[in-house]
Formats: structure tokens, sequence, C-alpha cells
């Protein structure tokens, strides 16, 4: 099921510009139209610029009046290159971005050239241009993300719309249970038109490209035949249409839809029902364990202890905090509405803060048998927390851990409740772990000096583009390189 955009109201700057136009090509003044439709020239001179929204009587009796539909007064595109160019300089001078300059407006009149059109309106996309790439650093994603962040814990990281949406379309497709078959993914896909290819060829800065013109989703090859990766991409690229997602205007916007469309995708891979139902079986026997849910639906564990987060706090009254920590000790992602202080810089932000050495999420890394989930308690000054945690390596070849945990009073509901290891952390008193022992301090402080790895994404802008990050030269030359032949357009369908 696609979600259906909502009827807006037309766009007043093109309707009335399309008035004018008529209006001007039959040789009337506002005052002889005026007399026509018995309206005031005022009112019409609001309409014709934008300002005031004309009932449908008036836009009736205008249409007959300048003997056109009115079908075409109402018509998205403008009326001629003139037209367009005044449209554009009319919605930049009512932006935002021009009116912090506190510049007065130039009233594109029929009195002012074209080629002056051109060069206002040619600055003005060159400004937003600027502003774009001005905000598009890492410190923005981070505000943004932070932003995000303290939103999703506000609901208890659930979206219930995205639920339901998720829970009818793999009903849809055939789901009865378990893992979610490729197989699934591709009818859920054809449902909205689209085919899923793999190709070696795209470019480095997507991780998927999709085709609406032609129907096709394009992703990487499998580099595990049947993993969790390809059928995750996959639902993430549907999900755009479904959610009826326009391209986003502020990286704001492109965080909350990776942010939607990872969500989505979770919700497929383990819908709502076959989920719940397993976890409510599993808290009953006091025998929850995130391996198990990760199994049971055929996903890595990072994606399902992720997808705990959405539905552990509203179905099973569990609050929790999950964490993947790299092995440098960095919080890459973090999310907690349990009380757990997560480490923070000044703005709010968490990513690439380092956590305090005591947490299991960092302990992991110290023990020997990885193969399976280990189990810690750490008493904080927030209170006593239980941790399940599995350590991982990602495909640079760094490892890191994936942490959930709880509150104690909750730990009865999991395995591993009954592990005898048990750490204390106080940070963020800096004694805890962040300052060495003052012999190492004494013998050292003064007689060594490393060099620092430098993370050069710290320092530089992403590109510019119409998706933060994603290169747009090398899409569209992609795309230009697999749209199919027209020849064959009619064959294929």
């Amino acid at each position: 099921m696609t979600v259906e955009p909502s009827s807006e109201a037309p766009d007043l700057i093109t309707l009335g510009r399309r008035i004018r136009h008529a209006r001007t090509a039959r040789g009337l003044t506002l005052e002889a139209l005026g007399k026509q439709v018995e309206s005031a020239p005022s009112l019409l001179s609001l309409v014709e610029n934008g300002r005031r929204e004309p009932r449908l009587s008036l836009l009736r009796s205008l249409a007959e009046a300048l003997e056109v539909p009115l079908a075409d007064l109402l018509a998205d595109e403008p009326p001629s290159r003139r037209a367009a160019l005044e449209i554009a300089l009319e919605r930049a001078q009512r932006g935002p971005l021009f009116g912090a300059l506190g510049l007065p407006v130039v009233k594109p009149s029929q009195r002012l050239p074209v080629p002056v059109l051109e060069h206002l309106v040619g600055l003005h996309e060159e400004l937003a241009r600027r502003e774009e790439e001005a905000i598009a650093t890492p410190e923005e994603a981070r505000r943004a993300n932070t932003v995000l962040r303290h939103e999703r814990q506000e609901r208890d990281n659930h979206l219930p719309e995205i639920e339901s949406l998720a829970e009818d379309m793999t009903r849809r497709a055939g789901y009865t249970g378990g893992a979610l078959t490729h197989r699934t993914v591709a009818q859920m896909a054809g449902a909205l038109g689209l085919t899923i290819l793999h190709v070696d060829d795209l470019p480095r800065s997507a991780r998927s490209v999709t085709d609406w013109k032609n129907g096709r989703i394009y992703l990487p090859p499998a580099s595990i035949p049947g993993g969790h990766g390809l059928r995750s991409l996959a639902l993430q690229a549907i999900a755009h249409r479904v959610l009826g997602h326009e391209r986003p205007r502020s990286y704001g916007d492109f965080l909350r839809q990776r942010v939607e469309i990872t969500y989505f995708a979770a919700a497929c891979l383990m819908p709502q029902t076959a989920a719940v139902a397993f976890l409510e079986q599993r808290k009953r026997a006091k025998d929850l364990a995130v391996e198990d849910f990760r199994d049971s639906f055929g996903v890595t564990h990072e994606a399902a202890a992720m997808r705990l987060t959405n539905l552990a706090t509203v179905h099973l009254g569990i609050p929790l905090h999950f964490l993947r920590v790299g092995d440098d000790g960095a919080l890459f992602r973090g999310y907690a509405n349990d009380g757990l202080p997560l480490p923070q810089d000044v703005t709010g932000a968490i990513e690439g803060q380092l956590v305090c050495r005591w947490w299991p999420g960092r302990e992991a890394f110290t023990r020997r048998d990885r193969a399976t989930e280990s189990y810690q308690y750490t008493d904080t000054p927030a209170g006593t927390f239980w941790d399940s945690v599995q350590t991982g390596t990602a495909a640079d070849g760094r490892q890191f851990s994936i942490t959930v945990g709880v509150p104690y009073a909750h730990a009865k509901w999991f395995r591993g409740r009954d592990s005898r290891v048990r750490r204390t952390s106080t940070c963020p008193e800096p004694a805890c772990c962040r300052r060495p022992p003052e012999d190492l301090s004494d013998r050292w402080e003064r007689a060594s000096w490393p060099s620092a790895r430098m993370h050069q994404q710290i320092l530089a802008a992403l590109p510019r583009g119409v998706f933060p990050g994603v290169d747009d030269t090398d899409v569209y030359r992609f795309l230009e390189r697999h749209a199919p032949d027209p020849e064959d357009a009619g064959a294929e369908a």
C-alpha cells in the first residue's frame, strides 16, 4: 500500500501568473477584467501576485471571462519563460534566506527586462547553493541527529504509522512468519511497479539507486548469498515511495528520511505481530535474548538489537538502551530511554564520544571468547544496569560491539541475568577511567609524544548534491548507462 499525498491548495504564485498571462494576452486591464467578474481590481491584483487565494466561484468567472478552461488556470506549469523567472524570483524573495539579508524587494514587473530577471534568479540560486553547502557539514549533521534522537526517545522509538504500513505490505506479499525471503521482498517491490537489479558499478557514494522512470532498483551484488543486507537495502529503497518522501531540503530532512526508511525495513524484516508474539513468549519464559531474536528472523545482531528498541518498551513494558561502540571506545550509535547517561558533548551529540572503559561495550573487547553474547552488571551513578554484548567485525576490518541493556529490575526477563561479572563506573568523573594513574603520568607525561590519527571527515563539508553526501554526477551517469533502450521497452514491458 502506497501512502497517497494529501490534496493541497494550488500554487498561488503560478496560478496568479497564469491568470495575468491570460489577461494580458487579451489586452485586458485589471479594471476591465474586474467589471466582467464583478470583483475589485485590488483583489485581482492580490490574486495575480499570489497574495490571495481566490474562491472557486471567482476562478470560474475568471476562466469564463478570459475564455480559457478552468484546468488551464490551475495547471502547475508557468505559462511562459518570463513567468517562470518571475515565479522563481518571487519565491526566492519570500524565503527566509533573502529575508535575513535585509535587502529591498525587487518587484518582477513587466518593465523588468528578461536578462535582468535571469541575473537575479541566478544570483538567488547561487546564494541558496552556497547556503546549502555551508550547512552540509558534520556539525550540522550532529545537531540534526541529536534532535532526532531526543524525538525518538520521547516516543520510545516506536512509529506506529510505519509499523502498520510494513505489516500490511508484508502480509499482502504472502508473509506468514519467520525470516522474510528475498522473493517476498521482490514481490513487495513488484507491487509498486519496481524491479530489483544487482549491478557491480554503483556509484561509490550511493548504497542503492532507484530509477523511478523505468521502475528499477539498483543494488550491489550479494557478497554473502542470502544475507540480510540486500533485503534491507531493497526495503529502504522501497520505503521512499511508500512513505511519500520528497527530495530533502536540509540535512535534518535527509537524516529523518534515513531514520524512517531504516525503521520501515526493520519493521518488514521483523513484522510487529510476529516479532511481539516471539518476544512475549520469551519474556514469559524469562529467556529473552538478542541472539535468538536475531536467528528467528534471519537478520544481523545489530538489526535485531535496534528492533528491540522499537518494541520492548511499548509492547513489553521494558525500558532499555542500545550502543554500538568501536574498538577504540568511541560511540558510533546510541539510544536510551532507561536512564543510562550516554556520554555527550556540549551540543548534546553522542556520536564519537568515548564510553567508560568499564562499560560492557568496551569490556567485551578484552574477553577471549567473543563467539557468543557476554553479560555484565555495571554499577553507575545513575543506578545498576545489566547488559548483553556481542562483538563483530565491520567491512573495513575494524571491530565493534553491540550492547543491549536494561535497568537492574528488568534483568530478570533476560538470559544471562545470572552473570557474576560486575564492574563499577563513576564516569563522567575523570578519575574513573579518563585520567591515567599518577605513577604512569609521572613516568610518561614529559617523555612521550603520540601522533594522533586524523579523521579527515571532521574538517570537510559533505559533497553538495540533491542528497547530502551523494555525488549527483556519478548517479546520473550511472542511470544513463543502465537506462533500457527505448526500442526494447515494449519487449521488457
